[in-house]
């Protein structure tokens, strides 16, 4: 489908979905973010539902403003992809053995390595800036400084919720990894102390919902954001690369005979802030829960831990910021998936998934999200689908 416009205080909301779809307190938040004085556009993607501040879903373009509620507290959590060489006939008809190795070598949860990871000690790792974004460390809010050893100790671990790691076969029997995760602990703690900086500011007072509350251009607060903004970011980044050199670690040595090779990693950010420039203006461009889809560029939206993932490449559509959805997206609540669902749900729903079944994830239940197929279909005209991926282990933290 191409989107359809529905009419906004200050900018037409742009929504690649059937607006009757969408729940009415997510719908309120994109008329609520609509009435912002900085904002110049407003896209929805298939995937939208109701977050924090902001809708999940949705890409937020402003001139010489940022919400950091609408970045969310998780600060450039995204995804990563690789392809190997390995083939469905390489596989082990036991996976236990393989994901029970994954999560000894990868801290889930709020689990920690028990010493910083030296990303020095892998093969192919791109270190050149390593020492100069840990040199930035002392520039990013004093309230959070004390965090410095927890934060190099977390760097390389996947957290919880909807994160995971997971090994897939596309439709050629190839085996790809993925993994999902963010700046953990850090980025949360920033963000929270940030969002609570913007609320007390002047300008925020009148704001018709106060989680709205924006850093203005060439102030003390913006540049202090921005700075622990982008190190997030980058620390979400290298997080994640990381976590794929620990994963390759584990396969090459659980595939020794076959010598497994990987292909180039794909990696995109789905909760981050972007400067960019349309129709002439340079705008800060928020996704909040969508992926950066310029002409040609590669990225990855993900189902649920029982339904497929997709690898894409970007149309460059500019009616939506050349953006795309960041996953299926959650059709209910944590709590309402709880509620409704079973551990024998869960068990019928990820069958033939080597993963956990347990009450602790019930919340993350494929049933508790949208139809991946469905949600690709609404945005055809922004991305192309490379590969279509289906998992045979997924790790939840």
């Amino acid at each position: 489908m191409s989107y359809v416009e529905i009419p906004g205080a200050k900018v037409p909301i742009r929504m690649w979905t059937d607006p009757a779809t969408v729940e009415d307190v997510a719908l309120r938040q994109l008329q609520n973010v609509a009435t912002l004085p900085w904002i110049e556009g407003l896209a929805v993607m298939p995937d939208v539902h109701y977050g924090k501040g902001a809708t999940v879903g949705s890409v937020i373009a402003m001139r010489g403003a940022v919400c950091p509620a609408a970045v969310g507290v998780d600060i450039g959590c995204g995804m990563s992809a690789v392809k190997t060489s390995l083939t469905a006939n390489d596989l082990p008809g036991d996976l236990s053995r393989l994901r029970s190795r994954i999560e000894q070598v990868i801290p889930v949860g709020r689990g920690m390595h028990d010493s910083p990871v030296d990303p020095g000690r892998f093969h192919g790792v791109a270190t050149a800036g390593w020492d100069d974004f840990w040199g930035r460390f002392d520039g990013v809010a004093e309230a959070v400084k004390f965090r410095h050893d927890r934060a190099e100790k977390q760097m390389g671990t996947l957290g919880s919720g909807n994160h995971y790691l997971e090994v897939c076969l596309d439709q050629s029997d190839s085996v790809w990894l993925t993994l999902h995760s963010g700046s953990r602990n850090i980025g949360k703690e920033l963000a929270e102390h940030h969002i609570g900086e913007a609320q007390k500011l002047p300008h925020n007072q009148g704001l018709v919902d106060r989680d709205l509350a924006v850093f203005i251009a060439d102030t003390p607060q913006m540049a202090a954001y921005r700075h622990d903004l982008f190190w997030a970011q980058e620390y979400a980044k290298y997080n994640r690369m990381l976590m794929m050199a620990l994963l390759k670690d584990v396969i090459r040595k659980e595939f020794k005979k076959a010598k497994p090779t990987f292909e180039p990693e794909i990696s995109c950010h789905h909760n981050y802030v972007a400067e960019e420039r349309y129709d002439g203006m340079d705008l800060l461009v928020t996704r909040k829960g969508a992926i950066r889809a310029g002409s040609g560029e590669f990225g990855i939206i993900p189902g649920s831990m029982g339904t497929s993932s997709y690898i894409v490449k970007g149309l460059g559509n500019e009616k939506a910021f050349n953006s795309a959805s960041h996953g299926a997206g959650r059709r209910m609540s944590r709590n309402a998936a709880k509620r409704r669902f079973t551990t024998k749900d869960l068990e019928e729903q990820t069958r033939g998934v080597e993963c956990r079944k347990d009450s602790g994830v019930l919340d993350e239940i494929p049933g508790a999200y949208k139809n991946i197929d469905q949600v690709m279909e609404q945005q055809r005209d922004l991305v192309e689908v490379v590969a279509k991926l289906k998992q045979f282990i997924c790790v939840k933290g």
